[in-house]
């Protein structure tokens, strides 16, 4: 564990200091030991820091508590990613309020192709944990990595299903690592951990409150391409991370289900308002994510070196003197975030050029080079 790493933490530690002053700090200074550096009244000068923030700052008395967390960390075999590492996945990487912090047990790569969270009431019925299992099986033969929250009723189901599938499951906690909640799923978040993760944003020691789970419902809508409700109730943690999913621009499905069903009332509402897309299996996914195409440019994407959505959006481009987001999405068929994130990693190779109003162009050496 490097200084830095130790600075970030115990910045991070700071009474008061939250994700989005974290960020701004980091980013205007450089890095956490340049802030620690900083005197008192350079610190009272930037916004949001008062005399109580500055004085925790300059006597590092986070430093001890940092010292802890680590310990924790690296005994529990947990790793500790800020938000500008390699590490951190690129999807939340994306959003306003992403975590500064992520704590991730296990063996996963959270910047895999597919990414697809399942989530609904902790009251499922035999319908809902059918529909679970068999959409699964379905999609197993597109390995995707199954995402939710550990809780009773659909989420369990979808982790339990993942794993019988042999996909890669990941939990999102609302609490700390060292505190898996419910408890009653202890065994099944161990099994998680050879192909998948246990994640959460809080502290060892951080109890499952239920203030700490709408929090949590945005990490688990912030690192997938897709959400799928499917069972809700009129209210719920389900559509909460439905409503995050349609602020991040994700794609969002409902299953449709009995009208005479209180479990069901959520996702028909869902589907009713246009806030989610009927689902009725695998195939659905396919066509709106747009997987069958990606696959057939995979062989060229081969030859190139290029990743498969990257050399959509570069077919798309070629012959074209610009088009905007909007366009390129209709046209792709990229899902929003996959979209965005795969334009960024083409700007940062310099094979686009982003222009004014969220339109964009190829390149022209890489133009000449494509044709």
């Amino acid at each position: 564990m490097t200084q830095e790493r130790l600075a970030l933490l115990a910045l991070r530690a700071v009474p008061g200091i939250g994700d989005h002053l974290f960020k701004q700090l980091i980013g205007f200074f450089g890095s956490a030991q340049s802030v620690f550096e900083l005197p008192k009244r350079k610190l009272h000068r930037i916004y949001g820091i008062g005399e109580t923030i500055s004085s925790a700052i300059t006597n590092k008395s986070s430093f001890k508590s940092a010292e802890q967390e680590i310990k924790k960390a690296e005994s529990a075999g947990v790793q500790l990613v800020f938000f500008h590492e390699p590490m951190y996945p690129s999807r939340m990487a994306s959003i306003p309020d992403s975590p500064a912090l992520l704590y991730i047990q296990g063996n996963i790569n959270l910047n895999r192709e597919r990414i697809l969270a399942i989530v609904g009431t902790r009251k499922a019925t035999d319908y809902g944990k059918s529909i679970t299992a068999s959409l699964i099986e379905e999609l197993a033969e597109y390995n995707p990595l199954i995402l939710s929250g550990l809780a009773f009723g659909i989420d369990i189901h979808a982790h339990k299903a993942a794993l019988k599938c042999h996909l890669p499951t990941v939990a999102v906690l609302g609490s700390g690592l060292d505190n898996v909640y419910p408890s009653a799923h202890r065994d099944i978040a161990e099994k998680m951990l050879a192909g998948g993760a246990l994640i959460t944003e809080k502290p060892f020691g951080t109890k499952p409150d239920a203030h700490n789970f709408p929090a949590r419902n945005r990490i688990i809508a912030g690192l997938c391409d897709a959400l799928i409700v499917v069972e809700a109730s009129e209210r719920g943690g389900a559509l909460i991370t439905a409503g995050i999913a349609n602020s991040y621009n994700r794609d969002v499905f409902a299953i449709p289900g009995n009208l005479n069903s209180p479990y069901s009332v959520g996702c028909n509402r869902l589907i009713r308002n246009l806030e989610a897309q009927l689902l009725t299996n695998a195939r659905d996914l396919e066509y709106h994510l747009n997987w069958n195409a990606l696959e057939k440019v995979r062989l060229s994407s081969e030859t190139t070196g290029l990743p498969a959505e990257d050399l959509v959006i570069i077919q798309t481009l070629t012959g074209h003197n610009c088009l905007s987001v909007d366009e390129l999405a209709l046209k792709t068929q990229l899902n929003p975030g996959l979209l965005s994130l795969s334009l960024l990693n083409l700007e940062f190779r310099d094979q686009i050029e982003a222009l004014p109003g969220n339109h964009y162009k190829l390149k022209h050496n890489y133009s000449r080079k494509a044709s």
